[in-house]
């Protein structure tokens, strides 16, 4: 049954991606509507939270499905969209599976760990992210209780409720000043030309489609050795082929490195096993970097071998998984470090681990899911991160 808070609660909890989609940035209205959300949550029994789940996962990321057209699979568009939905609306409904203010608060706070089939794209606080509240694991825990506090006594206490509840508020304001002020980063020390790219994915591949790219890439890698420029950066497969195949590519891109750093992402084959890439060309020669946490379900199916077998061949003709590297690599670029990222890698908890610079390089190819929300949802997970571990990530995407 849909009533008008478990309307409202989605939609409170998603106007932060669409207000940054069309460039709205107002940190007070977020904080309404994000503090408005937590508390309705509280409000709401399991069938009103099942359904505010199931509209939450579908404003969130409805644009999965898009990727389905590019392997003549739209007949799965409204499957897609209707699994999303309920996968969202079953963790919702497990808020109120216990009418107790302690479960609840628990449960709600574990759902921020909560990553379905490995998709970690769901951070309940993530509407806080361009507010004047934060996003740490602190502060969510502290929004909760007090969300829960001002309904559990907002009518024994008429009089002292809104001003504990303000004073609380405050108090998250100062944390989050403070943590925002420890983030300062200075930019790296290096003259960096990012090259975006406007490419359609039913271009990407398309093999009429390749010389063109590649001479664009190269007359933009010129282009950057013209005006001085220390490193060029392209998105993720910039160069939509196995570039350690390529011998003439390879050749010429060493002859520019030694005029320019040249870090572009592309594929990569080793011993017949598949990567996915970031090359680094620098001073005549170069250094693959590939691709740590692939995407569930774009670049590998998290299921048993024999239902992934079966996935693969029915809906992605035969192909099989990218192979992962056990370990981020760290670039160093004319002696500056930079993390390496591809893409959904960036958003993830594990590119991060044992990080040793401020610095991080995240190369992605957006055109799968263009236009819509998705780019915008990753900039902002991406700010996530960088609040996070007190970091600096340079994105560069085709979109």
């Amino acid at each position: 049954m849909f009533t008008i808070k478990s309307l409202l609660t989605p939609l409170f909890l998603s106007l932060f991606i669409y207000f940054e989609y069309f460039d709205i940035s107002i940190k007070l209205i977020n904080t309404i509507f994000a503090l408005s959300a937590f508390i309705l949550i509280f409000q709401l029994n399991k069938k009103e939270l099942f359904f505010s789940g199931f509209f939450t996962g579908i404003l969130w990321f409805w644009w999965l499905s898009y990727s389905f057209i590019y392997y003549e699979l739209t007949f799965m568009i409204p499957i897609v969209l209707i699994g999303v939905g309920l996968v969202y609306g079953l963790l919702f409904y497990f808020i109120a599976i216990f009418n107790n203010i302690y479960y609840k608060i628990s449960y709600i706070f574990l759902l921020s760990y909560i990553e379905p089939f490995g998709f970690n794209w769901f951070k309940i606080e993530l509407p806080f992210i361009n507010s004047y509240l934060g996003t740490s694991k602190l502060e969510l825990l502290l929004i909760l209780i007090i969300s829960s506090l001002f309904i559990e006594y907002r009518y024994q206490y008429k009089k002292v409720t809104p001003i504990i509840y303000s004073l609380i508020i405050l108090i998250l304001f100062f944390i989050n000043k403070y943590n925002i002020s420890q983030n300062y980063i200075k930019e790296p020390s290096l003259n960096i030309y990012k090259y975006e790219t406007h490419i359609p994915q039913e271009h990407k591949w398309n093999k009429k489609y390749k010389k063109v790219i590649i001479e664009n890439n190269f007359k933009e890698i010129e282009a950057a050795i013209d005006n001085k420029y220390d490193l060029i950066i392209l998105p993720e497969t910039a160069f939509p082929l196995i570039l350690n195949h390529q011998s003439t590519l390879l050749n010429k891109l060493l002859l520019y490195s030694k005029q320019i750093s040249i870090l572009t992402g592309s594929l990569y084959i080793k011993d017949n096993l598949l990567y996915n890439s970031s090359y680094l060309f620098q001073n005549g020669s170069f250094k693959v970097a590939n691709k740590v946490v692939l995407v569930p379900f774009g670049e590998a199916v998290p299921l048993p071998e024999k239902l992934r077998n079966w996935v693969n061949d029915t809906f992605y003709n035969g192909a099989e998984d990218y192979i992962t590297a056990s370990m981020p690599t760290t670039f160093t670029i004319k002696n500056v470090k930079f993390r390496n990222a591809i893409c959904y890698e960036a958003t993830t908890d594990k590119i991060y681990d044992n990080i040793d610079t401020p610095y991080t390089i995240a190369i992605s190819n957006n055109g799968w899911f263009t236009p819509s929300t998705q780019p915008t949802l990753q900039k902002l997970l991406m700010k996530y991160y960088e609040n996070k571990y007190k970091i600096m990530i340079i994105d560069i995407s085709n979109i």
